[in-house]
């Protein structure tokens, strides 16, 4: 494996709300071991938003020194030399929250996927929460269908790049328009075979080749395993610690 950073959920900085992950995201920068690393940002997932790219300026750029770029994969047009020399050229590539399925649809369109995929291989730091934190994953459980404005909408699975094995569901503590992200999901794997992962707002989880770990701002923000037993929906947290456990241990008992 390489290098992961999955969040479940936390504001940046949009107007009128607090900056929440900035602990988490000073953990990605570390990861890249540079001071000042070069910060890749997909908007891909808000439809290329103005107001997110300022976000992401402010946070990342003036207040966490990287030195920021960003593709409006949407709204412009990209030669694959591009797309591959800012992709493969950057030490973070950062992927915004939004619509899951349009985001991957686009990626698979222009061969976006594939060139994250090497990016993950050459050792570049991923890491993004909401849509940003489903794509690393198998697939993921996708508000999409209301963010289409679908009448009567469901949460969906959604196709991610593989890199990480399972199902992941982010803001497992909240809900969207009052359904709840953690009981729908228990649903959800009811009729899955795969490992969910459920991540709560203000927390990550953090993938470095074959380890992982559990971090967060506040003791109340945490990680689940969701998973099948004996006919039987399991919820079981992932403890925190301070050091890398196996990656493997997510995945006993299932």
């Amino acid at each position: 494996m390489g290098k992961i950073v999955v969040i479940g959920g936390g504001e940046i900085g949009r107007p009128g709300f607090p900056v929440e992950t900035t602990e988490l995201d000073k953990h990605t920068i570390k990861l890249t071991g540079k001071s000042n690393p070069n910060l890749l940002f997909l908007p891909t997932a808000s439809s290329d938003s103005e107001g997110y790219v300022d976000c992401v300026r402010k946070h990342f750029g003036e207040t966490l020194g990287c030195n920021i770029d960003y593709l409006s994969l949407i709204s412009q047009r990209y030669s694959h030399k591009e797309l591959s020399d800012r992709i493969l050229g950057a030490n973070i590539i950062y992927v915004g929250g939004g619509n899951t399925l349009k985001m991957m649809r686009r990626w698979r369109f222009l061969g976006v996927d594939v060139l994250l995929k090497r990016a993950y291989e050459k050792g570049t730091v991923l890491s993004g929460l909401s849509a940003g934190g489903i794509c690393w994953f198998d697939s993921g459980h996708s508000d999409s269908m209301q963010i289409y404005g679908k009448e009567n909408w469901e949460y969906i699975n959604v196709r991610g790049l593989g890199l990480i094995k399972g199902i992941h569901c982010p803001h497992f503590d909240s809900d969207t328009n009052g359904i709840s992200r953690k009981k729908d999901f228990t649903n959800f794997m009811k009729k899955r075979s795969k490992m969910g992962i459920g991540i709560d707002e203000k927390c990550a989880i953090e993938f470095v080749n074959d380890g992982y770990r559990v971090i967060s701002t506040n003791n109340d923000s945490k990680a689940y395993k969701v998973f099948r037993l004996n006919g039987e929906i399991k919820i079981e947290e992932i403890k925190k610690s301070n050091g890398f456990n196996p990656v493997s241990q997510l995945y006993e008992k299932y």
